[in-house]
């Protein structure tokens, strides 16, 4: 065996090395196997994702059979609406109570007259308006009134209204209101008189008369003392 002195083995293996150098520089030219190292930028950091996957699609939704998820405009974050749409409910209707209080119209009264009541040479007769409707309804005021003969004619002048303070009168139905129909006695006053068949009464502010019996007797129609009195309308059917 032959020894290598130890300088000699240096110089032979320096040709392998630069050959193993070379066979790597030669593999360093195809592509790069690193990126350039990341760079830092400075600012707020960007907002973290959740997941990668975007949302399912509504083909996809369809696809495995289940509905893609509503969502409704306004709900907080978009989210889900269980609940079906509202539907509007109508009001259930009520029907308006019969009107009240208000005046009392002829086709919804009744006149009479009722005894007469003599004292100090006078005639008095209540003239008594009955509610015959089913509502309750009101008169105020005076009532107006003429005797009439067999064909209608008028006999007499209108009676005179005697001073009086009205109040309204409510009357609910079968209620009664009255008025007093006050005459100087003929045979004392020596005025011209008539027999009537009917008087004539006609509720305030009306302007159709209903038709009361009478059988009061001559009443006074011309000469001194024939004037006929009213007096104001009050609740019951006389005094």
């Amino acid at each position: 065996m032959v020894n290598t002195p130890r300088p000699a083995r240096r110089v032979a293996l320096l040709p392998v090395t630069a050959a193993v150098l070379g066979l790597l520089t030669s593999c360093g030219n195809g592509t790069d196997v690193h990126s350039d190292p990341p760079v830092t930028a400075s600012g707020p950091a960007a907002p973290a994702r959740e997941s990668t996957r975007g949302p399912a699609s509504p083909a996809a939704s369809s696809a495995t059979g289940a509905p893609a998820p509503s969502r409704t405009a306004g709900s907080p974050g978009g989210g889900r609406t269980g609940a079906p749409p509202a539907t509007a409910t109508a009001a259930p209707r009520t029907t308006a109570p019969a009107a009240t209080g208000e005046r009392c119209h002829t086709g919804e009264l009744r006149a009479a007259v009722g005894r007469v009541d003599p004292g100090a040479g006078q005639e008095n007769f209540p003239v008594v308006l009955t509610n015959t409707s089913a509502r309750t309804c009101t008169l105020h005021g005076y009532p107006g009134a003429a005797f009439v003969n067999g064909s209608g004619t008028q006999l007499g002048p209108d009676p005179t209204r005697t001073p009086g303070s009205p109040a309204t009168v409510t009357l609910r139905p079968g209620q009664s209101a009255w008025a007093g129909l006050t005459f100087s006695n003929p045979a004392i006053s020596e005025a011209r008189t008539a027999t009537p068949v009917a008087l004539l009464v006609t509720p305030p502010d009306e302007h159709d008369p209903l038709r009361a019996t009478w059988r009061g007797g001559p009443v006074p129609v011309s000469g001194n003392s024939s004037s006929v009195r009213l007096t104001v309308l009050s609740p019951g059917t006389g005094p």
